[in-house]
């Protein structure tokens, strides 16, 4: 009797993640451990937010008692705010970044990000996104720019695929048989982003404008 497989489905969440003031010098080891995880980084942006952003972005959080050393820490110099996506990006982060409190994490999840940069539970190093929802509404804070569109899933994910890639995947991959380039995968990469369907088409050229420095 044949088994049925199940189709794969493709499910990809975003979180924010924050290398918070104290360990912005450990920056690039940090980004370094989040790639390995399995996360990619689609936004990055180094800014630093003054006591009353602080306050904005940790609004769930007033009338605590330590609120005041909260945005007054979170604002005492530079942090890089990253929008990282992967499955389960939310709880995935969570997991890679251990509880809250640093000094617990070293008892508790030795091996978490928490418990090898934080210092206690306020200087605990790095912030996640508690759920998909505040990730929505934490991302559009550090990058308001950002257009969070809904990421297609299951048979909108398999809709998209079949409308918008295959066929220029196809002829991409038909064009390359007949070519047979020497570096097949450098000539297909340069083909699909010269016949990328999506790409932006001027009718009329912008002049460049002087930039002073």
């Amino acid at each position: 009797m044949q088994m049925l497989m199940p189709e794969p489905q493709i499910f990809v969440e975003r979180t924010l993640a924050l290398i918070k003031p104290d360990v912005i010098d450990k920056e690039e080891e940090i980004e370094d451990l989040i790639l390995r995880s399995g996360f990619l980084i689609v936004q990055k942006r180094t800014l630093q937010l003054s006591p009353e952003q602080c306050s904005n972005f940790y609004a769930d959080q007033y009338g605590k008692v330590f609120f005041p050393n909260l945005t007054a820490y979170m604002s005492s110099g530079p942090l890089v705010a990253m929008v990282l996506a992967r499955y389960c990006a939310v709880s995935y982060w969570k997991e890679l970044l251990g509880p809250s409190n640093s000094i617990r994490a070293r008892r508790t999840h030795p091996h978490s990000l928490r418990a090898i940069y934080g210092t206690d539970d306020l200087r605990n190093a790095l912030h996640g996104s508690l759920s998909i929802s505040s990730a929505e509404r934490e991302i559009k804070f550090m990058f308001p720019e950002v257009i969070l569109e809904p990421i297609p899933a299951g048979q909108r994910a398999r809709d998209y695929l079949n409308l918008y890639v295959k066929p220029t995947l196809l002829a991409g991959l038909t064009a390359l048989c007949k070519e047979k380039p020497a570096d097949p995968m450098i000539w297909l990469a340069d083909w699909l982003i010269e016949h990328n369907p999506n790409k932006p088409r001027l009718q009329h050229p912008i002049p460049q404008e002087e930039h002073q420095g």
